[in-house]
């Protein structure tokens, strides 16, 4: 069974008898459908409803959580945590030397460790499972990649810049990452006026390629005009950031895609319910 140690993620406890009152106030995942075992995505959103930090969230015991986020970003989410917790009894710490296994393809993690894991929501048709506290060789980070892409389930970092993306931008969404029917949290009133009035325009696509695609951060080309970014890339399949309804008339009057000099397609992932829209390119971004 494949699996890889992610050096990169760091995990950060919130604990305490008003934890999950006080996490639920702020983040956009809705805690009351979480369930014990489930990895589920979720974001920190700027008053304007951008992405600040964003992470997988699980349960850790009765009154506990462990949100599971970049590195290099760690001690910033803890932060800007402890400014919002105020005078809720709530504990709240990045973990030493924590571990992050992700592992697929089967029903067992790649450790025979007693370490607690979790079923990783954000993907639909294959079994994805990450262990926390496991000791274990690195195993095959390239192919954990060239996973995340093929299922087009995009991370902060090489896929887009914190501070700059909606949830809807990403497929938050779609994933599970947004509640809905739950209460007021931090940048609540745009991203639901942008689910209701289904103004999303920018949103995640697989990219494939006949040869290498360029670097992260390569726009995407249509004759002259940007139509979106490129992320993460494993040889000739990627992940971008695009402007759909550009695409779409990209698509419809057969102009070439490109990255740098790489003609490009552009496809849906199989399981997202959205698509291409039907007005014309150039409709107001929300």
């Amino acid at each position: 069974m494949p699996f890889a140690l992610l050096k990169d993620r760091a995990l950060i406890s919130v604990s305490g008898p008003e934890a999950e009152h006080f996490l639920q106030n702020i983040l956009t995942t809705d805690l009351d459908a979480l369930s014990p075992g489930e990895a589920k995505p979720g974001a920190l959103l700027t008053p304007q409803g951008k992405i600040l930090f964003d992470f997988l969230i699980s349960r850790a015991g009765e009154n506990g959580f462990c949100l599971e986020c970049r590195t290099d970003v760690a001690d910033d989410f803890v932060r800007r945590l402890m400014l919002y917790r105020l005078r809720a009894k709530a504990e709240i710490a990045k973990q030493d030397q924590a571990l992050v296994t992700v592992a697929w393809g089967g029903d067992s993690t790649a450790s025979d460790s007693d370490s607690t894991t979790f079923a990783d929501t954000r993907f639909r048709d294959v079994a994805v499972k990450r262990s926390y506290g496991a000791a274990t060789q690195s195993g095959d980070v390239a192919a954990w990649q060239a996973l995340r892409i093929a299922h087009g389930i995009a991370e902060s970092g090489t896929d887009y810049p914190l501070g700059d993306a909606f949830p809807h931008d990403v497929l938050l969404d779609e994933t599970g990452g947004v509640g809905f029917r739950k209460g007021c949290y931090v940048g609540q009133e745009v991203v639901s006026r942008m689910q209701h009035r289904g103004t999303a325009r920018r949103r995640v696509l697989i990219v494939g390629a006949e040869g290498a695609l360029p670097g992260p951060g390569t726009e995407l080309m249509v004759a002259g005009r940007p139509v979106g970014t490129l992320g993460s890339t494993a040889g000739a399949a990627g992940l971008a950031i695009a402007r759909i309804d550009r695409v779409k008339a990209a698509l419809d009057a057969g102009q070439p895609i490109t990255a740098g000099d790489v003609s490009v397609a552009l496809t849906i992932p199989t399981w997202a319910k959205f698509g291409f829209p039907q007005e014309a390119a150039g409709a107001e971004e929300a």
